[in-house]
């Protein structure tokens, strides 16, 4: 559960966004569906919440509820018609311990016979959460694996530790991490679990690439109304690279290896939420203005919170650019089930032997990381340098691509 926009005892009108709900890649905002006073809050703020469950009730005429969307993957943003047959009645309130601890609290502490009282709660009004919960079970471990074996099988239940224990002048905050951090977290332990992930390396001289961006730049910026960046370049070579290179643009499913012929480019984006991957479709059939047009509208939409999760779903390969934040040498984490992720790096001037002669290059390193079970060490290597030979010589990239 994201904040709640409206609080008990407000008045709130039909479609008024009243809360945000936080899911494992967007945020949606549910709206109330009638005019009324928002009588009372069931689902608190860092609560987790299921489809279809009620948050809220408004006191209307007739009374009416706020719930979850039956679906994730929007939220409404208007207000359905109103229904012809009189509302279902409302479900009960809660009891007073049911408002005390959360539904999956109370499901975990019965799965592990604890005594409920005996647990701090960190939520609103002391409300005893998942995180209490697991947090007393690790602090019942410990205290469990500190006292003596000898004399009995299990150790006597004690009183719980105290959840927040700083010792003078080493003061610590506890942050409750984010759904959407939560589910970065365990996408990028999956994909070191269940990838044979190997990376390789190369550098790039952006000489040519810099020349022709800045001879083309200002005539193309008049034209297509959106600067000349990088990211296009480099989409244009990874689309020609993969078209040379099938398996790099494949994915296992069971014992199948699934070569794809489409190019649905995945562009990762920092926000303050978290990086987010939105995916770039048919990028074989983009041209450089519309395909620099299309990443600067989903990166604004990724940093505003409206992308949609079909903007997010799929993706055949990734490009990932850590030079923007100054990295030098990376090596990304695949994003599965694709075999194979980009890493662009910072543009550094650097000596380099051009023709027998010492000059100051403008070198980028690039790294390829990829799934050692579909693709070979060889093919890595020749794919990698089939982009930097397109870098190198970006008027490859308009006849080829």
């Amino acid at each position: 559960m994201g904040p709640w926009l409206v609080k008990e005892g407000e008045p709130v009108t039909a479609g008024q966004t009243v809360v945000e709900l936080e899911t494992e890649k967007v945020n949606l905002q549910v709206s109330a569906e009638v005019s009324g006073v928002l009588e009372r809050i069931l689902k608190r703020t860092g609560e987790t919440v299921h489809v279809g469950e009620v948050l809220a009730t408004v006191a209307t005429e007739a009374r009416q509820t706020v719930s979850a969307p039956t679906s994730p993957a929007a939220a409404p943003s208007t207000p359905p018609p109103a229904p012809a047959t009189p509302p279902s009645p409302a479900p009960a309130a809660p009891t007073e311990e049911e408002q005390r601890v959360t539904p999956v609290a109370r499901q975990m502490a019965a799965e592990h016979g604890l005594d409920l009282s005996a647990i701090n709660g960190s939520g609103p009004a002391g409300r005893v959460t998942k995180t209490d919960v697991e947090r007393y079970l690790d602090q019942r471990i410990q205290r469990q694996q500190a006292q003596p074996s000898a004399g009995r099988a299990e150790p006597m239940e004690t009183a719980p530790l105290p959840t927040e224990v700083q010792p003078p002048g080493r003061p610590e905050k506890r942050i409750r991490l984010s759904r959407r951090r939560l589910t970065i977290a365990r996408h990028l332990l999956e994909a070191q679990r269940d990838t044979a992930s190997l990376t390789t390396f190369n550098e790039v001289d952006m000489q040519a690439v810099m020349d022709f961006r800045r001879r083309r730049r200002e005539d193309f910026e008049k034209r297509h109304g959106v600067s000349l960046g990088l990211m296009s370049f480099f989409v244009k070579a990874s689309v020609a690279a993969l078209k040379t290179f099938p398996e790099v643009n494949s994915e296992i499913q069971g014992e199948d290896l699934i070569e794809k012929y489409y190019y649905d480019i995945g562009i990762a984006v920092d926000t303050p939420a978290g990086l987010v991957v939105p995916v770039l479709r048919n990028a074989n059939e983009k041209s450089f203005a519309e395909i620099e047009r299309d990443i600067g509208e989903l990166a604004r939409r990724a940093r505003e919170n409206q992308l949609t999760l079909e903007e997010l779903r799929g993706g055949t390969f990734t490009i990932t650019n850590g030079g923007v934040f100054g990295s030098l040498l990376s090596t990304p984490i695949i994003n599965p089930p694709q075999a194979a992720i980009l890493g662009m790096h910072r543009i550094m001037d650097r000596p380099m032997a051009v023709n027998g002669q010492v000059e100051i290059r403008p070198m980028m390193y690039l790294a390829l990381t990829y799934d050692h079970r579909i693709i070979d060490g060889r093919t890595a290597v020749q794919f990698l340098v089939r982009i930097k030979n397109l870098i190198e010589d970006p008027e490859q990239l308009l006849l080829d691509t």
